[in-house]
């Protein structure tokens, strides 16, 4: 059954992979591009500030890197556990695949870039939820566009991105319920 569920994923990231042309790589390499998503953090920040003050903030701040560094290393633990090869290391993928990434790291499952949009985006979508209804549906389509870029440049599977993407979820929820309580606390 793991067999068939692995080469079901293989199968489905050569399709998605194909799907790129020259023509949108240039989008989808900055996209997929950790300092893409600077302003959007700037954003985000700025309405937590206007909504909730610099006391808020600052502690934000702190439960933020956290979560963040919990995402990564536990994303890294995943990685080095599992070790399963990225598809642009993985033979027999390699020569039927587009690869647009500048480098290849050598484990994918699963994906960092994955779980730490969709932890950002469930921990603010849920925090700014009172002042802005629609917000996290918003940062969830930006969340997966960032996952959809990591098959495009051709780096991850679609299997590392649905982990990625649950266990940043699960992430991202954790971290918002630890902040209400710290800002609870402390703050209000």
């Amino acid at each position: 059954m793991i067999e068939q569920l692995l080469e079901l994923d293989k199968t489905l990231f050569l399709y998605l992979n194909n799907l790129g042309t020259a023509s949108w790589d240039g989008l989808w390499l900055a996209i997929t591009n950790k300092l893409y998503s600077i302003p959007l953090y700037a954003v985000l920040l700025f309405l937590i500030y206007k909504k909730y003050g610099w006391k808020a903030l600052l502690l934000l701040v702190f439960v933020v890197a956290g979560m963040i560094t919990f995402t990564d290393q536990i994303t890294n633990l995943f990685k080095d556990g599992f070790q399963r090869p990225r598809p642009c290391r993985a033979e027999g993928i390699q020569d039927l695949m587009r690869f647009v990434a500048p480098r290849c790291g050598k484990y994918g499952f699963f994906s960092g870039h994955a779980s730490n949009s969709m932890a950002v985006a469930i921990f603010t979508g849920l925090l700014l939820r009172p002042y802005f209804k629609y917000l996290i549906i918003g940062l969830l389509l930006w969340s997966l566009t960032i996952a959809y870029s990591r098959i495009y440049v051709g780096v991850h599977y679609p299997l590392d991105l649905i982990c990625g993407l649950t266990f940043g979820g699960f992430a991202g929820f954790l971290f918002y319920k630890l902040y209400k309580f710290l800002l609870n606390k402390y703050v209000a």
